[in-house]
């Protein structure tokens, strides 16, 4: 268990293998996970409550990104922690996510490096 309450984290991809992956990921560390393979799931769970961190793949369905989902969730709370996923980033795409205090992972995902992050987040003083 990584603390007294689990924390809630909202995870999004589009690859149904990855998706479950990162969820018995993070289930297995303790906390409660909602996993959605689409943009429009995640929002739907944004819009039913708040989480205290979004791991969202940068490319979604129907060329939604993971921004409009991480923007999303920082409509309802501003202090939301969140990081792309991502097989590939542009410079452009590396700056965006920094100017926005959004984490980029590179995949294929090292775990060690997924709990380190997701953990380090959702502890961070908001």
């Amino acid at each position: 268990m990584i603390a007294d309450r689990k924390y809630r984290v909202l995870v999004v991809d589009d690859e149904a293998s990855v998706l479950t992956t990162y969820r018995l990921i993070l289930e297995r560390h303790g906390y409660e996970v909602v996993a959605c393979p689409t943009s429009r799931e995640a929002l739907d769970a944004l819009a039913e409550s708040n989480f205290d961190s979004v791991l969202c793949d940068y490319s979604l369905e129907e060329d939604h990104t993971g921004f409009e989902v991480i923007l999303a969730a920082r409509e309802r709370d501003a202090a939301v922690p969140a990081a792309l996923l991502t097989g590939y980033a542009t410079k452009e795409t590396a700056e965006e996510a920094a100017s926005q205090n959004i984490n980029i992972m590179f995949k294929p995902i090292d775990i060690e490096e997924f709990l380190n992050t997701t953990s380090r987040m959702v502890r961070r003083e908001r």
